[in-house]
This record gives structure tokens, sequence and C-alpha cells, in this order.
């Protein structure tokens, strides 16, 4: 005696919920990679062709204030503003685990080559590396 099913096993699965998911993460994604700035200063960078591809961990800020003359420093980005006098023991204390330690200078486009030789040469002081960071033209 044969007995025959009367429903079929349907070996299809359905894949609209999966790519529902997979946009989803995908727009996740996408808005929280723009919403994660390195650079939180507004900075006028100055333009060139060469583009640097080693990632410097520290950042070092120098903002013009046009109104009264001022510059100021500040590290990864933060508003509040570092010292000059204290920027070299910042840095050493962010870059001393470190193998290859580097740091980048965002300096606006305004400010005094003698502003940025003077980070320049704490990073000569303390054998680290320097990169200027610019904007691509």
């Amino acid at each position: 005696m044969a007995f025959k099913r009367s429903t079929k096993i349907l070996s299809d699965t359905a894949m609209s919920s999966m790519t529902d998911l997979v946009f989803l993460l995908l727009i996740f994604f996408l808005v929280t990679s723009t919403l994660v700035n390195p650079n939180a200063l507004k900075l006028l960078l100055p333009k060139s062709t060469g583009q640097v591809s080693a990632k410097a961990t520290v950042s070092v800020s120098i903002k013009d204030w046009h109104e009264n003359g001022l510059y100021t420093y500040h590290l990864n980005g933060n508003e509040t503003p570092v010292p000059l006098n204290e920027l070299e023991d910042d840095l050493i204390g962010l870059l001393q685990d470190q193998e290859d330690p580097t740091f980048s200078i965002y300096a606006d486009e305004s400010v005094p080559v003698k502003e940025v030789v003077a980070v320049m040469n704490i990073a000569k002081r303390d054998h680290y590396k320097v990169i200027l960071a610019t904007q691509p033209e």
C-alpha cells in the first residue's frame, strides 16, 4: 500500500528578508561612518598634489584666530587648546608606547610657518615622524 503525501515540502527559501537586513546594515554603516570625524576643528588646509598613505594616530591642529592674532594648539581635534609649552609633554604621553611614533599636523592655511616649525621641532627633539596634512587638489 503506497501512501502519498498531500503536502509538498518547498526547498526554496525567501531571500527578501535577508536583502532587507543587508540593506539596513548598509545604511547603518554609511550613516555611522560619516559621523566619525577625526578632525573636529574647522580648518582650511593648504592644497597639495602629493598625498601620504601613512596613518598617524595622534593629530595636532593649529588654529588661527584672525581677530586677535592668537594661535591655539589642539590634540586629536579636541576643542580645548593646549599651550605650546605643554604640547611636548602631552605628545610624549600619547606616543610613548608606539613602535613607530608618528603624528600629523593640521595647520590652518593662514598659520605662519613659524608656528608649524615650532611643532616640527618637538618632533625632531623626540625623534617622531611628522605628516603635514593638506587637502588634495
